[in-house]
């Protein structure tokens, strides 16, 4: 449900009942904790139902999104709890992600380059892109290509559209993975950062991209033929 939240800042508490104990965790009737994936972490925050409480470790995906926690144990199937998302983590995860779709961007606008891989760690982001020619790339140039759209208080918007709608939008981006989403999902989340970014996405995102800080690149190295990965900060 964390689908539903946008911007992604600073999410508020929220309440669910536990449907589900196993060793390392709890399952919930609902969340709005973003699971690991994409590149991007899961939520870390805590668990309270009373006078219990647990600390609770990055959230995981899969069929059912599981809810690492310290002390599973405290909790019983069909507690109510209050979940509280750690913000700073989530803050700053969200605005790396939102940060990477504008970088991404904007390698293919200056240089068509692909993005195939992309990882957010504790201080940095990795953008791993193909080239048509890598040559072109400037750590420099693009440095300051990107910091300038951050400067340029562009919107981020929401939307849902179905699949046609996307695989056929002249201006999206990164529909090549399309084929792994099961056929049932007829319609999907698109993010937009307006006049700069369109593409499906289930991240969290800032509400304008004005809220990120500048980016350093801090390495650039060889992947293989035709690919560079760039790490900035």
């Amino acid at each position: 449900m964390h689908l539903t939240q946008h911007p992604g800042l600073n999410p508020p508490v929220f309440e669910a009942t536990i449907t589900d104990i196993i060793d390392d965790g709890i399952f919930l009737d609902r969340t709005f904790c973003y699971p690991r994936g994409g590149g991007q972490p899961g939520d870390k925050g805590s668990i309270t139902s009373g006078d219990k409480f647990s600390n609770m470790g990055e959230v995981k995906p899969g069929d059912r999104i599981l809810h690492p926690l310290q002390s599973p144990d405290l909790f019983r199937e069909g507690d109510k709890v209050e979940c509280m998302i750690d913000s700073s983590w989530r803050n700053r995860n969200t605005m790396m992600h939102t940060a990477q779709h504008v970088f991404s961007a904007i390698a293919n606008d200056m240089y068509k380059a692909e993005t195939v891989g992309n990882q957010i760690s504790d201080h940095t982001t990795r953008i791993d892109l193909w080239f048509p020619d890598r040559d072109l790339f400037d750590a420099e140039e693009i440095s300051l290509q990107v910091n300038d759209v951050l400067n340029s208080g562009a919107e981020v918007l929401i939307h849902e559209w179905s699949r046609e709608e996307i695989v056929s939008h002249e201006k999206m981006r990164h529909t090549n993975f399309m084929d792994r989403i099961p056929s049932s999902i007829s319609m999907l989340r698109v993010v937009e950062i307006e006049d700069i970014d369109l593409c499906p996405c289930g991240g969290t995102h800032v509400g304008n991209i004005s809220q990120i800080p500048k980016i350093t690149i801090e390495n650039v190295k060889s992947k293989g033929a035709g690919k560079l990965r760039v790490s900035y900060s």
